[in-house]
């Protein structure tokens, strides 16, 4: 199944799932358009549900080529670099290049980096965070649907690997979120309230980060 939207064709996925109950439509990184649902939904039925939702299809569709633009190329700290590779260093960082070894394990430079970055601002944050808590526990990993995530039985933080490729302001945002867990374990109204008041501009930063 393909759905044509303004001369380009789109690949649809259809997932069945017993478990499912409801419908789901999500537009995924290679632009294709992936339809969850239950085991019984008839072809029918999910094609008058994709014409009845056009229009939020190409809203995600436009918000995806957005996030995918954002992310290729190389991304440090919030400025894009063109690359350059070379073989006489493994990375080097100019004014607008990055100077890069096709063999470096770029994952690993970006997790070294992280490891002192993070720890800083999560520090910094601790500090004058308004609430009394536990000083968290940090772990730093690759998340494909989540900036941050905190355990609040372990009382750890575990913050995506690819913040480091954004400004320092989403970084602290999403730790200021997940601190925030260690009182309200929730998305109550308290909970942001609590957000609010340890970062004012909470509310741009979420929505500027749905680029990524």
């Amino acid at each position: 199944m393909k759905l044509q939207i303004d001369n380009k064709e789109y690949p649809i996925e259809i997932e069945k799932k017993r478990t499912n109950k409801n419908t789901y439509i999500r537009v995924k990184k290679n632009m294709t358009i992936q339809v969850t649902t239950n085991y019984f939904t008839t072809e029918k039925a999910i094609k008058k549900l994709i014409e009845d939702n056009i229009e939020k299809i190409k809203k995600m569709l436009i918000q995806q080529e957005k996030k995918n633009k954002n992310n290729i190329g190389f991304f440090y700290l919030g400025k894009k670099y063109d690359i350059v590779y070379v073989e006489y260093c493994d990375i080097k960082i100019g004014e607008n290049k990055v100077f890069l070894n096709k063999n470096l394990d770029l994952d690993k430079w970006y997790k070294a980096q992280a490891k002192v970055i993070f720890k800083d601002h999560l520090d910094a944050i601790y500090h004058r965070f308004s609430k009394r808590i536990p000083y968290p526990e940090l772990k730093i990993r690759k998340m494909t649907s989540r900036w941050g995530v905190c355990n609040t039985k372990t009382k750890t933080v575990t913050l995506n690997l690819d913040l480091i490729k954004r400004d320092t302001k989403y970084l602290d945002y999403v730790i200021v979120h997940e601190l925030s867990h260690l009182i309200h374990a929730n998305h109550s109204s308290r909970f942001w309230e609590l957000v609010e008041e340890n970062m004012p501009d909470y509310k741009k930063y979420r929505k500027e980060m749905k680029d990524f």
